[in-house]
């Protein structure tokens, strides 16, 4: 069938953006939404910065109801419910509980792990005896799909609804998944991104690897470093992103604005071989990722203007150009353009791919380069091989046709995905 499938909504929570105009403006000016964290030092964390967004209380009741938010304790599940429903609204549908059952259109919505601040709640009343405390909304916040089961209710969704995790290859799993469900004529329209957490009882396992950094606490709009000589281990957010995928006979139909279209792209694993495990990418694997993603969009390797990677301020950073390289078999001045939306939001984890999706198909849309901040010093591995100048560090106004995203994640999981502009 291969219909064609087009973005026409999006929605954003993010540390240095909520909504997609804050967003975009924060990333045009190089914002950081990364910030110290007093709690995190009390807990006498090493890295005590983090992206965290901020959600006020009357915000929350633009979008749950005192109902759903009595004794409500998952940010996660908050953060995709707003971006969720901002980009099902931004796609021109409306929002109410009365509305008909819709069978053409679903959700996959992706997360890592669920309500972790409502479990450990619900651990201690549960060790204090108070099991009949626990409340009637327990399950849904701590269960694996809570939020496509909150998403799934609120908007009327009759297709598939789904939560997927892949660590911090969710959130461009998610679209890759809800594109080929509208390529082969299964819905109309998908509900796609992912969401993550806030807060110390999620990152505190990070902090104990050692793979966040600690020597930003005194400065933590520096601390987020990719492709830098002085990196020195990612900085944890959290937050959401959210887009509506549509056949684009659908979109034509109901006159939608449309953001840019989904070529295709590629999902597999290293199978912690050849170099690969838990926490490092297999070489091998994520090369032939990104080839396949090429291959099933339909283009090739020049084709792609821009790049946003994973890149997390890690040693590995290297390790991801030089299978940039050798996957699109371009280098030096003739490499695309390459930026990492996570030297201003830090690492958000499971919705990490959402997120910078988001952002790239703003570049898209907009016609603009994000800047990478943090990197006046790139990393010797990195500019041995790549022109400085595609590293960009100030906001650049171009012609982009095609951006390529990928996401690599703990397990040695990766996915990529094309995107390209409408016309």
């Amino acid at each position: 069938m291969n219909k064609r499938v087009v973005i026409t909504g999006m929605g954003v929570v993010a540390p240095n953006g909520v909504g997609i105009k804050a967003f975009k403006n924060a990333i045009k000016r190089g914002d950081s939404g990364i910030e110290f964290q007093q709690e995190l030092a009390d807990l006498k964390f090493s890295c005590c910065i983090a992206g965290a967004p901020k959600i006020s209380e009357e915000k929350q009741l633009e979008y749950l109801t005192p109902l759903q938010l009595r004794g409500f304790n998952s940010s996660g599940i908050l953060y995709g419910c707003i971006a969720g429903m901002d980009a099902w609204k931004d796609a021109g549908f409306s929002i109410a509980a009365d509305s008909n059952l819709d069978f053409d259109s679903g959700t996959i919505f992706g997360t890592g792990t669920s309500g972790v601040e409502k479990f450990r709640e619900a651990i201690y009343k549960l060790d204090e005896l108070q099991v009949k405390r626990l409340g009637s909304t327990v399950v849904v916040q701590t269960m694996a799909s809570g939020i496509s089961a909150f998403l799934g209710g609120i908007l009327g969704l009759g297709n598939q609804v789904t939560t997927n995790s892949s660590a911090c290859s969710t959130g461009t799993e998610a679209i890759l998944m809800g594109y080929e469900r509208i390529k082969n004529g299964h819905a109309k329209r998908m509900l796609v991104g992912s969401c993550s957490d806030a807060g110390p009882y999620l990152w505190g396992g990070f902090d104990a690897m050692r793979v966040m950094t600690y020597k930003y606490n005194d400065a933590p709009e520096q601390g987020s470093r990719p492709m830098s000589a002085t990196a020195s281990g990612f900085v944890p957010g959290a937050g959401s992103g959210a887009l509506v995928l549509e056949s684009l006979e659908s979109a034509l139909e109901r006159k939608a604005h449309i953001y840019a279209e989904v070529l295709g792209g590629h999902v597999n694993s290293g199978g912690q071989r050849q170099g690969g495990t838990m926490t490092a990418p297999n070489s091998q694997a994520v090369q032939e990722c990104i080839r396949r993603a090429v291959q099933n969009a339909n283009i090739s390797a020049m084709d792609i203007d821009v790049i946003n990677g994973h890149l997390t301020a890690t040693s590995k950073d290297p390790v991801e150009i030089e299978n940039w390289i050798n996957a699109l078999g371009r280098s030096k001045a003739d490499f695309p353009y390459i930026n990492s939306l996570k030297s201003m939001i830090g690492h958000c984890l499971a919705a990490a791919g959402s997120i910078e999706s988001v952002a790239t198909v703003l570049q898209i849309r907009d016609q603009f380069v994000f800047p990478n901040i943090n990197c006046e010093d790139v990393h010797e591995a990195i500019s041995s091989k790549i022109s400085e100048e595609k590293i960009v560090r100030q906001l650049l106004k171009t012609n982009i046709n095609i951006a390529a995203k990928a996401s690599f994640g703990f397990g040695d999981v990766n996915a990529c995905i094309i995107f390209k502009r409408y016309n």
